[in-house]
């Protein structure tokens, strides 16, 4: 279990204008401004969970995340992992966490990728047998065959960043924290590292923690999302509900065969083209079945899809609404 609790975080960053006379000027005076990262964030994540962290560049994930880690220490508040307190017990803590970031390497960049795994074999002292049962694992898992030979500095993006998965993943962690961990990838490769991110959770009740800006991640791996902006939790809440509670509206997308259909009381044409229309339905002044028959009485309809509030529909509504 995660318990995070009333945690505050303020970096003091040092300033200045441009220009030669500006920097000179520095060199003997400086200018600094406190950036308040973190105020009173607290929530609870339990064992086997996976929660999706979202919120703007600069609202305080990766802070989170580097306090939840141990790399950072709160100015106040309190961080409990599974009876850790992650900046005070950094080396036990270390081996039961994983960390993927996605602008960040844990690969050396100029051998092997295999070399690399054997490295933080030693650093985490894991047992050989157990090592080699979970790279053979994660190599037909991931797909790394030949990648396992190559520098890392050889790779592409999406290359290195299933190889950064593997190296988090090779000591058996019981939290997983991952920082956009599908940037780069293909579209095939996303797939196959959400599904492989799902059998984890699913088989081992590994505890995952995920922050991206791809809404497309969210919604494939997660229930729960907690949505920060500057330095605050704004919302803690199943996905499904706060779609709802964001918007009850529904897309109707509709081709026909004929004459284009007229809408009426509780639709809004959002597009038109002809043989192709998209409509906003308001169910609570038009159910979904009666606006569709009503559109079936003027014209012959070849194909209807019914879909809620994208998660990035909600997401960009939930920035706009919190002014963040």
């Amino acid at each position: 279990m995660i318990e995070f609790q009333n945690i505050n975080k303020t970096y003091r960053v040092a300033k200045r204008q441009a220009g030669l006379g500006n920097a000179m000027k520095a060199l003997f005076s400086r200018e600094y401004e406190l950036v308040h990262a973190l105020r009173n964030v607290s929530f609870n994540i339990q064992e086997g969970e996976m929660v999706g962290y979202i919120g703007p560049n600069g609202a305080g994930k990766s802070t989170t995340i580097k306090i939840m880690c141990g790399v950072l220490t709160p100015d106040s508040g309190k961080c409990v992992i599974e009876g850790r307190t992650p900046w005070k017990e950094r080396i036990p803590h270390v081996r039961q966490i994983g960390v993927v970031f996605g602008q960040r390497s844990q690969l050396w960049w100029d051998v092997p990728v295999i070399d690399s795994f054997e490295l933080l074999r030693d650093m985490y002292k894991v047992d050989k047998k157990l090592y080699k049962n979970n790279l053979d694992e994660l190599s037909e898992l991931l797909d790394l065959g030949e990648l396992l030979k190559t520098p890392a500095r050889n790779l592409s993006l999406g290359q290195r960043m299933r190889c950064e998965i593997a190296a988090s993943l090779l000591h058996n962690p019981k939290t997983l924290f991952l920082d956009e961990p599908t940037i780069g990838l293909d579209a095939v490769s996303k797939i196959a590292v959400r599904q492989f991110i799902k059998k984890l959770n699913k088989e081992h009740g590994t505890t995952v923690i995920l922050t991206t800006h791809d809404m497309q991640d969210i919604e494939a791996l997660t229930q729960r999302i907690l949505l920060i902006g500057k330095g605050t939790i704004l919302l803690d809440g199943n996905l499904d509900q706060l779609k709802k509670q964001v918007s009850e509206r529904k897309t109707i997308v509709l081709k026909y065969s004929g004459k284009a259909p007229k809408i009426c009381v509780g639709m809004t044409l959002t597009e038109a083209k002809e043989g192709h229309l998209v409509i906003s339905l308001e169910p609570s002044v038009l159910q979904v079945s009666d606006a569709i028959a009503y559109l079936a009485a003027q014209t012959e309809l070849l194909d209807v899809s019914v879909a809620s509030i994208t998660t990035e529909e909600m997401v960009a509504t939930l920035y706009k609404e919190y002014s963040i």
